[in-house]
């Protein structure tokens, strides 16, 4: 009746709603407006016996004014397996893998270092346009990327290219892309390091942060649930990026459609200039968590070991269980955000060469693997030198390349092109047909 009562206010009496009004207001099952119900039967309990009925929260009653601290979820542990010096804690949790499978770990982490260092270089000279590099988080990529299968589904944010090479991405593409020549299978219309290989499940990188959350959560992972597909989607991100509405959307929907996805947080103590401490007041990301309902875990990011075991317990039981995964890799950003960037303008040298000395993940890694007698100093340079000579040939190669030709600028968005579209089209030939010595064609693919 309390629809009933507003309309009457609105339009003054019960009559004023006419014939439609009251046969709306009789129609059954209209929530309860005509039907009538008996008077239900008033429980009464004892003040220490009342439970809370409200449907959204499980909870009891309390007779204090309280609020809630904000530290009332502070101090999350960060799991580890090995110390700085590559020694295994807790046996327990030795992952126990082969040494073929360790060697990957060390030298996908270890190309990845040098092919950062020549492409950044790269771009000091002039010969791409951006880089960012992954120096101190390679730990995060490869020891996730090694507890995925291969056909799980990969959504990057931009630092992620360990991930990508720990699946055999070839040195080739990834120049290819950085310099967008033919070979990028982009058709260089991207900007460097914006990834992306269908045949490797990796989705190719956007730009704006954040934005491949929800699309990750709410589209991928809840299309793989319904195919019954056996497969996890693994969404990578940066504490920063989880300050982004498209976050907090894509944790909540995640949780209540029951996803099987893995919330990948590299957790790096910067977004671009803003250090940890202004950018939130919790206990970082896998504080908010239990708040959305979804089971989290802290990890040390620079333990290769331990990201590879959150991560694979993580995959098995978000594709047994249809639910969604939060993992918080504590790691550090030893590089610079990316070549747009001067950190020394906002931490010191000192903070950067600690990381950089005492605590990296592929130092730690090295450190274990001369402990098991699986690699030396002889190793150790023959590899470094067999490394560059890899990334320096596909430099090389992709520099020698054309660049796409510049008909690609108008492919691949509609089916039929639009007639606006092929105006600028046409446009744009006849401006470089008149033009034409005023610009590099002979760089670009006939």
């Amino acid at each position: 009746m309390a629809v009933a009562a507003a309309a009457a206010r609105v339009w003054g009496s019960s009559r004023g709603l006419g014939r439609v009004g009251l046969l709306l207001l009789r129609q059954p099952g209209a929530r309860g407006l005509a039907r009538s119900h008996p008077q239900r039967q008033q429980q009464h309990f004892s003040s220490l016996d009342d439970k809370p009925q409200f449907p959204g929260a499980s909870a009891e009653f309390i007779d204090r004014l309280e609020f809630i601290q904000p530290n009332v979820i502070s101090g999350i542990p960060i799991y580890r397996v090995m110390d700085r010096q590559g020694q295994i804690i807790n046996p327990s949790e030795d992952p126990h893998l082969p040494q073929e499978k360790v060697l990957k770990f060390y030298k996908t982490m270890t190309l990845l270092n040098t092919m950062d260092r020549i492409l950044y270089e790269s771009q000091r000279q002039g010969r791409i346009s951006f880089y960012m590099t992954n120096y101190g988080e390679e730990g995060t990529h490869v020891g996730s990327a090694a507890a995925l299968d291969n056909t799980d589904l990969v959504f990057g944010q931009y630092r992620e290219a360990g991930v990508l090479m720990y699946r055999n991405y070839p040195l080739e593409l990834f120049m290819a892309q950085c310099y967008g020549n033919v070979s990028d299978l982009g058709k260089g219309r991207q900007m460097p390091v914006h990834y992306g290989c269908r045949e490797r499940h990796f989705v190719t990188i956007s730009s704006p942060l954040a934005t491949q959350i929800p699309q990750a959560a709410v589209g991928a992972a809840y299309a793989a649930k319904r195919a019954n597909a056996n497969r996890v989607v693994i969404c990578y991100f940066g504490e920063g990026a989880a300050s982004e509405g498209d976050a907090h959307a894509g944790f909540n929907f995640a949780a209540t459609l029951e996803c099987p996805i893995i919330f990948f947080c590299r957790n790096n103590g910067y977004a671009i200039s803003t250090p940890t401490s202004e950018q939130y007041r919790g206990d970082g990301i896998a504080a908010r968590g239990p708040g959305y309902g979804i089971l989290s875990i802290r990890v040390d990011g620079n333990d290769v070991f331990a990201v590879y075991n959150a991560t694979k317990e993580a995959r098995r039981r978000a594709v047994a269980e249809n639910q969604p995964f939060l993992i918080e890799a504590m790691t550090y950003r030893i590089g610079h955000h990316s070549t747009s960037d001067d950190s020394s303008a906002y931490r010191s040298v000192d903070e950067v060469n600690y990381w950089d000395k005492q605590d990296h993940p592929i130092s730690r890694l090295r450190h274990y693997l001369q402990s098991c007698g699986w690699w030396g100093d002889e190793q150790e340079k023959a590899w470094r030198k067999q490394s560059r000579k890899k990334v320096m040939e596909a430099f090389e190669q992709a520099e020698r390349k054309l660049k796409p030709s510049p008909n690609l600028l108008f492919s691949d968005v509609y089916q039929e092109m639009p007639t606006q579209l092929r105006k600028q089209q046409e446009s744009l030939a006849h401006h470089l047909q008149t033009y034409g010595e005023h610009y590099p064609l002979d760089h670009f693919e006939k």
